[in-house]
């Protein structure tokens, strides 16, 4: 068992080890198959989801300066992808698309600040670390997983109850369905509203 963290997020297993970000304890810790846990990295502006590159190289979506972040093999932390020119809030988690690419979620709006919940994109980071957008209309996208054919990505959208999909071909994304649903989404109910776009 390990304890004394402040909030783990992000969780990865690569290469028998399980990784993950103790948020607010700004750090990302790498637990063994026998239980013991190391620090692999300290990250300033808060570490959420974690990825690995084809050659081992872990990317870290940094939260509050907006950055993906890439541990290079000696353990120095590199800028990977810079998406503060974006208006799309903090990051967050983090799915591998394959071939080194990653899909981004983020906030899309000043949650901290007491902003009013708006609808965001999704973002890809290609293997270069140039930025594209992926898919749009989304409600706080947030956890993410790849269906084992990777041919469907799944992501929770915190702010509109529910999952939805995505066709994944060839790294792009098709057109967003609603793959589970936990209740209405903003706006359906008395005394809510719909989240507006940015």
């Amino acid at each position: 068992m390990i304890g004394g963290l402040s909030f783990a997020e992000g969780p990865r297993w690569h290469e028998g080890r399980l990784y993950f970000s103790d948020m607010y304890a700004h750090r990302v810790v790498a637990v063994g198959m026998n239980g013991a846990a190391e620090t692999v990295a300290q990250v300033p502006g808060q570490p959420s989801g974690l990825g690995f590159l084809p050659d081992g190289r872990m990317l870290i979506a940094s939260m509050m300066d907006r950055r993906i972040l890439r541990r290079e093999h000696d353990g120095r932390l590199a800028v990977h992808a810079d998406l503060w020119g974006r208006p799309i809030g903090h990051v967050n988690h983090m799915r591998g698309v394959g071939a080194g690419g990653a899909w981004v979620g983020n906030f899309g709006f000043d949650l901290h600040g007491g902003a009013e919940a708006c609808l965001t994109v999704l973002i890809c980071v290609e293997p270069d670390g140039s930025a594209r957008m992926a898919a749009e209309g989304l409600g706080f996208p947030n956890g993410m997983a790849l269906t084992p054919d990777g041919q469907t990505l799944i992501v929770a959208e915190s702010t509109m109850n529910r999952l939805s999909a995505f066709t994944v071909v060839q790294g792009r994304l098709g057109e967003r369905r609603t793959w589970a649903a936990f209740g209405n989404k903003p706006g359906d109910d008395e005394g809510s509203r719909v989240a507006g776009r940015c």
